[in-house]
């Protein structure tokens, strides 16, 4: 019982200070996989909009059949955010750690990243003329409204389904380089 008390309480002290982060680092006890807990906090910094970038601590425990089944929890319970990269380190030896810096300068880089209208719009068209978004819907313009995170407001001419709009995140992620950031997608239907 008092177990179960102070997973909660450490549960609800984390929730609040994802609340006040700029950007966060889910850090997995990759010995014990990945688990319900640590979905939902990743779900809670995507949500918050923090950019992140997930851990994988102990990893030099593990063996490699062990090491393809906590890959394998990652992209599934953790596919909503797999901008994020997984380090894969070991606390106690350093193993790994190194990468963890440029990693999260990266991170706070793409979240204050700025796009200009014109290469953005740039972008869009030639992600449209790559793969054409259905019913004859489409982006007219776009532009960046914001950062921390980066977001966007594209001008369309029909409502866009959701299946696209991931497709064009992905392709303003990949074109931009935004790396381990989420990035924020509104659509405004043009009016008639």
């Amino acid at each position: 019982r008092e177990a179960e008390g102070a997973e909660y309480y450490s549960m609800v002290r984390a929730l609040k200070a994802i609340d006040l982060a700029t950007l966060a680092l889910l850090v997995i006890d990759a010995g014990a996989g990945v688990t319900r807990q640590d979905q939902r906090l990743a779900e809670r910094v995507d949500a918050a909009g923090n950019p992140i970038v997930i851990v994988l601590n102990k990893w030099d425990l593990l063996d490699n059949e062990a090491k393809d089944l906590v890959r394998a929890q990652v992209a599934d319970m953790l596919g909503f955010v797999s901008y994020a990269p997984a380090m894969e380190i070991s606390a106690k030896t350093g193993r790994g750690a190194h990468r963890l810096y440029p990693a999260l300068v990266n991170a706070v880089d793409a979240y204050r990243k700025r796009v200009p209208t014109a290469s953005l719009n740039r972008a869009l068209a030639a992600a449209q003329a790559a793969q054409p978004a259905p019913h004859g819907a489409r982006v007219l313009y776009a532009t960046q409204g914001a950062t921390d995170p980066p977001t966007f407001t594209l001008f369309t001419s029909k409502q866009l389904p959701p299946s696209y709009l991931r497709y064009l995140e992905r392709s303003i992620r990949e074109h931009f380089g935004f790396g381990p950031t989420p990035l924020k997608l509104r659509a405004r239907r043009r009016a008639s």
